[in-house]
């Protein structure tokens, strides 16, 4: 099944708040969905340290499905996320070696 890395962008306009409010109910969804959601995290704004979003890796049948996934988090509705970028992605390169 293919990987797809996602790239959320942030509305910054009250995102602070938003956060605060459903982090708990984001935390869970991630736990509820960890078959398919490998590996998630915020990324940050280098100049201002702020958050500026997340970076997930999925495991699914295809982009729509990564899709739907996304906006299933509880940030979606909320209103947090800005954009999202679905992007199918093979590794080539991991542990310190190239894979097959």
């Amino acid at each position: 099944m293919p990987l797809f890395a996602v790239l959320l962008e942030d509305e910054p306009k009250g995102a602070s708040e938003i956060r605060r409010l459903h982090l708990s109910a984001h935390i869970e969804f991630l736990e509820r969905n960890a078959t398919a959601i490998r590996s998630a995290g915020p990324l940050y704004d280098g100049a201002a340290g702020q958050p500026a979003g997340g970076l997930w890796l999925v495991e699914a049948h295809s982009a729509e499905a990564v899709r739907i996934l996304t906006q299933e988090d509880p940030f979606w509705p909320a209103g947090l996320r800005r954009s999202i970028r679905v992007l199918e992605w093979r590794r080539v390169f991991a542990d310190g070696r190239r894979q097959k």
